[in-house]
């Protein structure tokens, strides 16, 4: 597989890359044109802030397979459009979460006793003692918007310096934050009692600019740092802000453009401090965030979960080896069971029963929902096949349940429309061996691979031998059969495993045959 990196890496992740077998290529100064021809073979992309991973990207790359970001912030990579595309795309949010966390605070206490300032003066010659009374942080309040990773390393550790800690975060519990020492409260009340306040929310469109002129003025004699996005605080007003003595300092490590701006008004006030985005500048981080990319590259290579996959499903490493066997019997009981239906799919219905039922499986229901879009979809995934459902406002259900009457774990996959559904089960024997073991609740016992034919015929003498002599006139040897009925001389269904693929005048013959009800052709594992 081919590994591009646009942003330089850590040595550690390509060294993971290449111990793989992959071949990594690296195009630090890639631009416009030349980035679409060199993704064009590309398998998977790793990226950190400096690439934009735009829709035409997407559109070049048609191997693709996984957008790592070295890092956390994914704002310059077009996630919908990759899920589209099937492409998954995953971050490395924990690598860098001490470094990022470390530098908010160094960035606190340097914004709380005027440290770069004094620096420089005394640098120039100047013994300004006198000019700076710097603020202490124990007993204050520091406020924090966004309770995530970074947000939380930063609670910890300024919380265990003396400050008291009010959060704002719709997404986390209160009883969480109580862990962390912290009190939930609502936006403005937040900013309100903040004495420092920290940022460290991703930048969506509903953060852009969430942090204005209105909600600096309850931060009044208060100090601002962000380490987190650029772009969620105004910055023009921010800084005018600091001038007219609203705030009692700011320091910013993250700008809405990068780099900064030569004339940016934040460049104009020494009580604002900033530093050119080091918040993952450690030696430590970036070698952690290069191992975590790489990592996740080399596991969506081998069809495996993703660990911080940000639009496909994912899976605690731990349960993986359980899911494991059933992600691909849950695919094939889809593909069979939409090849079966061989009409429009309106609803798919995806049930667990037995041990298996005990399990997260986002990932399984994902693949089944893969076999039933594959013969329709020329490219489709476990990452795009749940947005192909919504797009054609197909149904999806998932149910479970931890009885199970004849098996130790079964999945049942059933595709239908108003007018009719089909429903396939399938089960692992001995943990490993798939088993195609329910057809529209005939009881079977088929290997779901390669070529097979699937035949409804009345339960009568002689069918099964019209069916083989048809086959073999035709040149279509029959590899297995599995044979199951309602009741003496009712409906039958036999599956077949055959080697070959069985010619349409084979299908017409059996079907002028008054006995037979229907005969179908079901392609597995890739073939034709």
């Amino acid at each position: 597989m081919k590994v591009l990196v646009t942003d330089p890496i850590a040595d550690a992740g390509l060294d993971v890359l290449r111990e793989a077998g992959h071949e990594v290529e690296t195009g630090y100064e890639l631009e416009d044109d030349d980035l679409l021809d060199a993704v064009s073979d590309a398998h998977g992309l790793i990226v950190r802030s400096g690439t934009e991973v735009t829709e035409d990207v997407l559109e070049a790359a048609e191997e693709l397979v996984i957008v790592g970001r070295a890092g956390i912030g994914v704002d310059n990579i077009d996630i919908e459009a990759a899920t589209d595309h099937g492409v998954i795309v995953a971050n490395a949010p924990e690598g860098n979460v001490r470094a990022a966390a470390e530098h908010t605070v160094a960035m606190t206490f340097a914004t709380a006793r005027s440290i770069p300032q004094a620096h420089i003066r005394l640098k120039n010659g100047e013994w300004a003692k006198s000019d700076y009374l710097g603020a202490e942080l124990d007993g204050k309040t520091l406020g924090i918007v966004g309770l995530g990773r970074v947000g939380q390393e930063v609670a910890k550790k300024l919380d265990s310096l003396g400050m008291d800690v009010v959060a704002f975060d719709p997404y986390i519990s209160e009883e969480r934050a109580d862990r962390l020492g912290a009190e939930l409260v609502e936006f403005e009340p937040c900013l309100e009692r903040a004495d420092f306040l920290t940022i460290h929310t991703p930048l969506t469109p509903e953060t852009e600019g969430m942090i204005g002129p209105e909600e600096l003025d309850l931060l009044e004699g208060g100090y601002l740092v962000n380490v987190g996005r650029g772009g969620i605080v105004q910055e023009d007003v921010l800084a005018a802000k600091v001038e007219d003595g609203t705030l009692a300092g700011a320091a910013l490590d993250v700008f809405a453009e990068e780099p900064l701006a030569e004339d940016s008004p934040l460049l104009e006030h020494d009580d604002v401090i900033v530093t050119p985005h080091l918040g993952a500048s450690t030696e430590a981080a970036q070698e952690n965030v290069a191992v975590s990319t790489a990592e996740q590259v080399n596991a969506a290579f081998q069809e495996e979960p993703v660990a911080n996959a940000l639009n496909a499903p994912s899976i605690d490493e731990s349960a993986f080896p359980r899911v494991k066997p059933y992600i691909d019997i849950a695919e094939t009981a889809g593909k069979v069971a939409a090849q079966l239906l061989d009409d429009r799919t309106e609803r798919v219905e995806v049930s667990y029963e037995g041990e298996i039922a005990d399990e997260d499986l986002e990932f399984v229901t994902a693949s089944a929902l893969k076999g039933v879009f594959e013969p329709l979809e020329w490219q489709v995934n476990a990452v795009n096949a749940p947005q192909i459902a919504e797009d054609r406002g197909v149904e999806v259900t998932e149910s479970k349940t931890r009885q199970a009457a004849d098996f130790q774990s079964l999945i049942s996959v059933t595709v239908g429309n108003g007018d009719e559904e089909v429903s396939v089960d399938g089960t692992l024997f001995a943990g490993e061996d798939p088993r195609i073991v329910r057809v529209d609740g005939y009881r079977v016992d088929a290997i779901p691979h390669g070529k097979m034919v699937v035949t409804r015929n009345t339960d009568e003498p002689g069918v099964i031998g019209l069916i083989g002599s048809v086959m073999g006139k035709h040149g279509v040897n029959i590899a297995g059969m599995f044979n199951a009925r309602e009741t003496i001389g009712g409906e039958a269904l036999t599956v077949y495993n055959v080697d070959s693929q069985v010619p349409e005048e084979a299908k017409a013959e059996l079907n002028e045959d008054d006995r037979i009800l229907g005969v179908d052709y079901i392609i597995l594992n890739g073939q034709s």
